[in-house]
């Protein structure tokens, strides 16, 4: 598969003279993968984003994106980036959620007529059809996620990067916009870096996973694969999930159990056991 992201062990000095290095592992994306990136807070994840997006360049290491370094051909790959921000917002700016999410395909002086059905179009698949004359100042914090996202794909960008989509949320609001995130992967092959501290919804919106801590990317696999090493979680502050936690317990009481991670496998892994008990 084609190599979308590629970082190698960056630095980066901010204007307050902090130096934040990012070694370790390779960050590697492919076209379509599905990318959780995971650690506790001041472990260098905002800084990934920053320069995947172009918003930072390192003073060593190396970053691109589709090819091209982010911050030297910011305009060129933004156009083919969707961003939601942990603070929605700061991001939306519009008078209006329809005039939020036409902004892009206007700034881009886009027809009046295939900006509409674009706007249309995202609002339909995000579920905010009956908000778009509201002004975004009053609308919930569920609300205005989804009015984010939905200003974020509206140009069909081929990746989408989303800085905490889950925090503040309630479980319907959380479950919405993991099935917004997946329909958006499986329909439109969208790839998405995602950053979170909910590790109970990793499995969900995950085929790989990234763990920082201490300035270095220091594992990398599966949910399963990654959730199976306690050790090095707990070293960067995080716990598995609950399920990996019970069913991990489970196999060290010498139970023959698979491990799941989601809730569905989970299910399926206590019917065999009931099946076999019987």
């Amino acid at each position: 598969m084609e190599a979308l992201v590629e970082v190698q062990c960056i630095k980066h000095i901010y204007p307050d003279k902090t130096e934040v290095t990012l070694c370790g592992l390779d960050f590697v994306v492919h076209q379509g993968e599905r990318v959780v990136v995971l650690g506790p807070n001041g472990a260098g994840k905002t800084t990934l984003l920053s320069h995947i997006l172009g918003l930072l360049s390192p003073v060593e290491g190396s970053v691109r994106v589709m090819g091209l370094e982010p911050h030297r051909h910011f305009r060129t790959i933004r156009r083919k980036i969707g961003v939601v921000f942990q603070n929605v917002d700061e991001q939306i700016i519009g008078p209006t959620v329809f005039d939020d999410v036409a902004f892009t395909p206007r700034n881009d002086r886009m027809k009046r007529e295939e900006t509409e059905r674009r706007v249309m179009a995202v609002a339909k698949m995000v579920g905010i059809e009956d908000i778009l004359r509201k002004i975004p100042h009053y609308l919930s914090g569920g609300q205005k996620k989804k009015v984010a996202l939905a200003g974020a794909i509206v140009m069909d960008p081929r990746l989408l990067v989303l800085d905490e989509p889950f925090d503040g949320l309630d479980p319907v609001s959380k479950r919405e916009m993991i099935e917004l995130l997946n329909r958006l992967n499986r329909e439109r092959n969208t790839t998405l870096i995602v950053t979170t501290h909910d590790v109970n919804l990793v499995p969900y919106v995950a085929d790989t996973v990234y763990v920082i801590y201490g300035g270095k990317i220091v594992m990398k696999g599966k949910p399963y694969e990654v959730f199976s090493q306690k050790e090095i979680l707990e070293a960067a502050n995080l716990e598995p999930p609950v399920l990996v936690d019970l069913f991990l317990y489970l196999k060290e009481k010498g139970l023959n159990t698979e491990v799941p991670t989601t809730l569905d496998q989970a299910k399926e892994q206590l019917d065999i056991l009931l099946q076999h008990k019987t």
